[in-house]
């Protein structure tokens, strides 16, 4: 049977072309395929239409509630119906839409708590023919505002970014901790591709958009490094991102939309991270390399037990030059040119063991300024870096300064024992390696104390 009654729908609707769909069949078509359930009523409270969700939801069939006069005795209780009634009736005379909650019976005898929005139908000539009524349970209803207040919250409110990716990766919406993230105006990233956006790591991320647009969200978040252009210069920030793929719920098969994007900035925390685990290994080695000098008959070769267990994780090559003549009793002002001795390095060519040189006792060829001198002159550490050229030029920087060729960042440490400076001890690194920072000066400097005293100790046991 049609979910509507074919008296008075087909004059409202035009006459039936043959060959076409009769207008009353393309309304009860149209009733019949609306997500929400819908009735109506003509002015005297008569059951006009019934559609397929109204069904659904209440049980009882087209044939059975067209055509009743309003719900009392079937679909409500009898104590409620008069006034279940007043106020869907009412609307035919109330301008726009009004709202009401209610419960209704099912046909088996359930209750049903529904949200109606009732409204006047009006005929050819203007005046109100009768009311229609769009209802929906209330829990439903309620699921879907939820849904929209948690939208509207994620995209205004939220303390993490949140971002919208369309199908082409391309920024469709984003909120302001976002906006703030990527360093630019919520309506100005729309549409952008991330490459602009991202100095480095746009890769990463876009492959991983692209995953999940193929196959879905992942199991756990990702922690990604991205490089930020802004207009302060570039920042290196680390966002743990979760992904989920959108699809739309209107489509029989699974039709992705985009990807939504949420992240948080745990730059700070991964920074904290990567400190400690430093800072362990590096204890560690000092721990190690205290036990193993420990067990050196020479005091030299303690000297260069600690230089290789420093040497690990924290450059690429290590020299050791004592002060020719014997120890600077003073660290500034004292009296000639200071000049060095090569005491150890590290293999030039493979990895391998640091080896004790200078038995010649030949000062090294250091130029007037050079690192080495200037810490032993200051008594302080000294950091240099050949800068932001090119390679060929970095060669020449390290050559000049009698380094391996392949050195552009060094870091000059101290050797200082019982309040006399005996050398310098030079960390390396190559051009894979970032600048040394102050933590590894920190750190250098106690590797320099360690090695200082080993020497110190093996002249002592020489003069004796």
């Amino acid at each position: 049977m049609s979910a509507s009654r074919r008296s008075g729908t087909t004059d409202e609707l035009g006459p039936d072309e043959p060959g076409e769909p009769g207008g009353s069949d393309l309304l009860a078509a149209l009733l019949d395929g609306m997500d929400a359930a819908l009735c109506a009523f003509d002015a005297d409270g008569v059951v006009t239409h019934w559609n397929r969700e109204a069904e659904r939801i209440l049980g009882w069939t087209a044939a059975e509630a067209v055509g009743r006069h309003g719900f009392a005795g079937w679909a409500v209780r009898s104590a409620d119906a008069e006034d279940v009634q007043a106020r869907l009736m009412s609307a035919m005379h109330a301008p726009g839409r009004q709202v009401h909650e209610f419960a209704l019976v099912t046909k088996d005898g359930g209750r049903v708590l529904v949200r109606t929005q009732s409204a006047a139908v009006r005929g050819p000539d203007g005046k109100p023919a009768g009311v229609y009524c769009a209802f929906s349970e209330v829990h439903a209803q309620i699921d879907l505002e939820r849904s929209i207040a948690l939208s509207e919250a994620l995209f205004e409110d939220a303390s993490w970014g949140v971002v919208l990716v369309d199908a082409d990766l391309r920024p469709a919406l984003v909120n302001a901790h976002a906006a703030r993230a990527l360093g630019v105006g919520r309506t100005s990233v729309l549409g952008r591709p991330l490459g602009e956006l991202l100095a480095q790591g746009v890769e990463e991320l876009e492959a991983a958009l692209t995953h999940v647009l193929g196959e879905g969200a992942p199991p756990a978040p990702a922690e990604m490094w991205v490089t930020v252009r802004g207009p302060e210069g570039e920042r290196r920030r680390c966002w743990r991102s979760g992904f989920l793929r959108l699809a739309s719920p209107l489509a029989e098969e699974p039709v992705p939309l985009g990807v939504g994007w949420v992240f948080e900035d745990v730059t700070e925390a991964k920074q904290g991270e990567q400190e400690a685990a430093l800072l362990r290994f590096r204890t560690s080695q000092l721990h190690r390399a205290a036990r193993a000098a420990a067990e050196c008959e020479d005091p030299a070769e303690a000297a260069t037990v600690h230089l290789d267990f420093a040497l690990a994780g924290f450059a690429d090559h290590a020299l050791v030059d004592r002060v020719a003549g014997g120890p600077r009793a003073e660290g500034e002002g004292a009296p000639g040119p200071v000049r060095l001795v090569r005491l150890a390095a590290t293999p030039a060519g493979a990895p391998g063991p640091s080896l004790l040189t200078g038995a010649a006792g030949l000062p090294v060829r250091y130029p007037e300024g050079h690192p080495a001198l200037r810490c032993v002159e200051r008594a302080g550490s000294v950091r240099a870096d050949a800068g932001p050229v090119p390679a060929e030029r970095a060669r020449e920087w390290a050559l000049e300064r009698q380094w391996p060729d392949d050195a552009v960042h060094a870091l000059c440490a101290v050797l200082r024992s019982r309040g006399r400076t005996l050398g310098v001890v030079t960390f390396l690194r190559a051009a894979g390696r970032s600048r040394f920072e102050r933590a590894d000066t920190a750190y250098a400097e106690d590797v320099a104390v360690r090695i200082a005293t080993a020497l110190d100790l093996a002249e002592a046991v020489r003069g004796r």
